[in-house]
């Protein structure tokens, strides 16, 4: 990528090397590999038994690979083969990529390693600024309406029975999930830093279950009391008098999961620190720093001003990045067939297929968006995009690609022969787009040629 690329034109190509990874074998895997052994050799195995197969087999190690954004960097006077060996990744030679050989959190106290992580927020505002014109950075952080959409549905104009949620954040990123709405739900955060923390509390490992939402809901201690971020307790330590080499020693063990060692206990005793702040410094495993948590604030704040102010953008830009997993059939039935199928999926729980889980958070946009008075239109062979939805005035245009069966080259391929002329029938459309049977029957179905004639033939006997 060109992130990548241009750390190592920083460092120099020479000192900037792939993280490499090692896979083990996961715990449903080590089962089925069991399973396969009774099988194979008719065996009869009890439960316990399996179990101690499945748990001996299970974290062994399997094969190599390389980690998706991070790269290790070498001192200028320093050979990589003084810390690491270096290989291909699962030993092929033809990926043209060279990893290390120790994965990176065993050299990682020893040489620099950058996480260059792509995220899809930077490019969906980029879409939103070019769709209306709004420099992201131009919105206030404490745009009242925006603020509320984090605790209320008032700002949508919509009832919290109508969309199934008593917060308005579906299409938010890190806001839109099940389990953040829950938090949001908890806790009904009215200001910027309450979002922040809400936001190190669901990226944590055990900071928000078992530990902050039970002191939250107990009345133990509120939002703004709680461990939500690392740098909350150097920050809160030192406030408290502890020597700031020892708040920060003690935030490091506790955010990798090491918990507290009994005198690091005894000497937060001494200062007078809760009991059930140092419980909760036990029980957390991983937790996430403050300004990772700001920044992914900030462009989500942002996102929602824009789902408030202009609803159609965001609506367009969401759909968009998921064209491929949408399901047209539903959602072009109106409001009614996709509250039934969200609650079809729902009914199902943990055994919803994983299309299904991947859609609902679709479904629950799409809800919101009809429920906000605005429609969907169907495909049009002549004014549809091939990825990108399509503003109208009331409603979004759908893309070739929001239907089954459609890939991105059929797509293309429609787009591009519509512009050299009109198309004259079914069979004209098929010839010049080089579009296959499958998604012929789609486009069909889906009503896009009943304004066009089947054959191309001219009746010598027409008047």
């Amino acid at each position: 990528s060109r992130a990548h690329s241009y750390v190592e034109e920083l460092f120099g190509k020479e000192n900037v090397f792939r993280a490499g990874t090692i896979s083990t074998i996961a715990e449903k895997t080590a089962y089925g590999f069991v399973k396969k052994y009774e099988e194979e050799n008719q065996l009869h195995l009890r439960n316990t038994e399996i179990n101690r197969l499945v748990k001996g087999i299970t974290g062994v190690r399997r094969t190599t690979g390389q980690h998706p954004g991070g790269l290790i960097v070498v001192p200028q006077d320093r050979d990589i083969l003084e810390f690491t060996p270096l290989q291909y990744p699962a030993e092929n030679k033809d990926s043209g990529v060279v990893t290390t050989h120790f994965e990176y959190h065993a050299i990682g106290d020893q040489l620099v390693k950058l996480d260059i992580l792509g995220h899809d927020d930077p490019t969906v505002i980029k879409e939103l600024e070019d769709m209306t014109g709004i420099k992201a950075s131009s919105i206030k952080l404490n745009d009242r309406d925006t603020m509320l959409l984090f605790s209320s549905v008032e700002p949508l104009g919509v009832t919290e029975e109508e969309i199934g949620s008593t917060v308005g954040t579906y299409g938010i990123p890190e806001f839109g999930t099940r389990f953040v709405r829950q938090m949001l739900e908890a806790t009904r955060p009215t200001t910027f830093s309450e979002l922040v923390r809400i936001s190190g509390l669901s990226h944590g490992t055990d900071v928000w279950l078992n530990n902050a939402q039970t002191l939250i809901e107990n009345n133990v201690a509120n939002l703004n009391e709680v461990i939500c971020t690392r740098d909350d307790i150097m920050s809160y330590l030192i406030y408290k008098g502890v020597e700031k080499k020892t708040a920060f020693k003690i935030m490091e063990n506790v955010r990798k999961g090491r918990g507290l060692k009994g005198e690091e206990e005894d000497i937060l005793k001494k200062y007078n620190i809760p009991d059930w702040y140092i419980d909760s410094c036990q029980k957390i495993k991983y937790m996430f720093p403050k300004a990772h948590a700001v920044a992914y604030v900030t462009m989500a704040f942002r996102i929602a001003y824009f789902k408030i102010n202009y609803p159609l953008a965001f609506y367009a830009s969401f759909f968009s990045v998921r064209a491929e997993d949408f399901e047209a059939q539903t959602i072009l039935a109106g409001y009614e067939q996709v509250y039934k199928r969200i609650r079809e999926i729902e009914r199902q729980g943990m055994g919803a297929s994983q299309k299904d889980k991947k859609l609902l958070p679709i479904l629950e946009v799409a809800l919101e968006m009809l429920a906000r008075g605005f429609r969907f239109y169907p495909v049009d062979i002549y004014h549809s995009l091939a990825h990108k939805f399509t503003i109208l005035n009331d409603g979004l245009l759908l893309p070739f690609s929001a239907l089954p069966n459609v890939g991105v080259a059929a797509a293309q391929g429609i787009v591009a022969a519509r512009e050299e002329a009109e198309f004259i029938s079914v069979e004209d459309f098929q010839h010049r787009t080089h579009t296959n049977k499958t998604a012929m029957d789609v486009l069909r179905d889906y009503g896009c040629f009943n304004d066009l004639p089947e054959k191309t033939q001219i009746s010598l006997f027409g008047s």
